[in-house]
């Protein structure tokens, strides 16, 4: 919270600028089919571009900024076809021609042994085939089967440079005030969600990847910036479980990705550490997401200082009440998203005040900071999603004079 105002955010990702856009198209693959090179012009044009992104989302309200993911390419060279894709270019010991997610064949697991079965085989998907395979659903995965990488030998960070131009980036933006930016870094578990071909087990696959993104979320905090641990696995992976597993298996299995992140955060400031949950951000049905009320205690054990969620999405608005139950532990925030990333509908003002007082009002306005449910960019049209964050912006300060009289 700065003075009487509560604070604003957002997911993370924001809409690429048309020059951007085009300048990340114009990079050459290298052989490896998943990176992409550096060129001098490209760095000038993508500092510039971050500089001028930080100032728009101050513009609009937004008090805690990060670079819209700009530095993390999303182009037509190497788009998978997710959030993640760029993860691939910091991580040594992964190939393209092991097995895939996509083209594996399903697993089934049983009690006592949970698994994640194959992306075609999640039982959102499966409930709504005719919907996933009609091109004009607006949801269609499509003809041909995204490719993603597989680990196929050791794990090593090779993301050094990459990770130090998102800093510099974005520290050029913010100037002396390094405390209110923050950088998105991927999780284990979401890492470790790719084939594994390599490691003896599923958890040595986990483990390995925390200590490879350990580096990373190192390297922002030192930086000064706060870290957000972008994290679909731990709600997800229970769409992604065939058939539909007990609660108590769910726990147990998600509870090992907990872990495993915990180690990779260790000795880090808590303060400087922030969670980010969600149910994965397509514009799907979502009908077989696991409810939070399952979750969230175990969300809370994660050893960060806020926690960012889905709560505009209309799959789980109603869950904000899961918090006159569960105690939010002292010098702890919440994150909720309060402007939804899978609708063009604008939210207007006043409801997003509303969705900010309801929080507010179980957990302390002090311990709430205002978002949005998940990133924005590449989910709604860049016009909108400034709309929405202008939303956002006018609603934390109607929500504000709520709580402690006019500014």
């Amino acid at each position: 919270m700065t003075g009487n105002s509560i604070d604003t955010s957002h997911a993370g990702s924001l809409p690429r600028t048309p020059e951007l856009i085009a300048a990340n198209d114009a990079r050459r693959l290298a052989d490896d089919g998943f990176t992409l090179e550096r060129t001098h012009e490209f760095d000038e044009l993508l500092t510039a571009a971050v500089v001028d992104l930080v100032e728009r989302q101050r513009a609009l309200g937004i008090t805690i900024v990060n670079d819209g993911e700009y530095g993390k390419a999303m182009t037509s060279a190497v788009d998978y076809g997710a959030w993640w894709s760029y993860s691939f270019q910091r991580v040594s010991g992964l190939s393209l021609t092991g097995s895939d997610i996509f083209s594996q064949q399903p697993v089934r697991s049983e009690p006592g042994n949970v698994r994640l079965t194959s992306f075609p085989d999640r039982r959102d998907w499966t409930i709504f085939r005719d919907a996933y395979s009609d091109p004009t659903s607006g949801i269609s995965t499509g003809k041909t089967a995204t490719a993603f990488p597989s680990t196929t030998g050791p794990l090593e960070y090779v993301g050094q440079e990459a990770i130090a131009n998102d800093i510099a980036n974005l520290k050029a933006g913010l100037g002396d005030d390094t405390s209110r930016g923050f950088l998105t870094a991927l999780s284990p578990g979401s890492g470790a969600r790719i084939a594994n071909d390599y490691y003896a087990t599923e958890e040595e696959h986990i483990w390995a990847w925390a200590e490879v993104l350990r580096e990373e979320y190192t390297a922002i905090v030192e930086a000064g910036l706060t870290v957000q641990i972008d994290d679909p696995s731990i709600a997800e992976n229970w769409d992604q479980i065939n058939p539909e597993p007990s609660v108590e298996d769910y726990r147990a299995f998600t509870r090992i990705r907990v872990e495993a992140l915990n180690h990779a955060l260790r000795g880090l400031p808590e303060d400087q550490v922030r969670f980010h949950l969600c149910w994965g951000s397509w514009h799907g049905p979502h009908t077989t997401d696991i409810e939070f009320s399952h979750i969230a205690d175990l969300m809370l054990e994660i050893n960060a200082g806020s926690y960012s969620f889905e709560a505009a999405n209309v799959r789980h608005e109603h869950e904000w009440k899961i918090w006159r139950d569960l105690e939010l532990p002292a010098g702890k925030k919440i994150v909720p998203g309060v402007v939804s990333h899978a609708t063009n509908v604008v939210e207007h003002p006043e409801l997003v005040a509303d969705r900010i007082e309801a929080f507010a009002s179980v957990v302390g306005p002090e311990n709430v900071i205002a978002s949005t449910d998940c990133g924005l960019g590449g989910r709604i049209h860049p016009q909108i999603a400034v709309a929405k964050l202008a939303a956002l912006g006018e609603g934390a300060r109607i929500a504000s004079g709520r709580f402690f009289g006019p500014a």
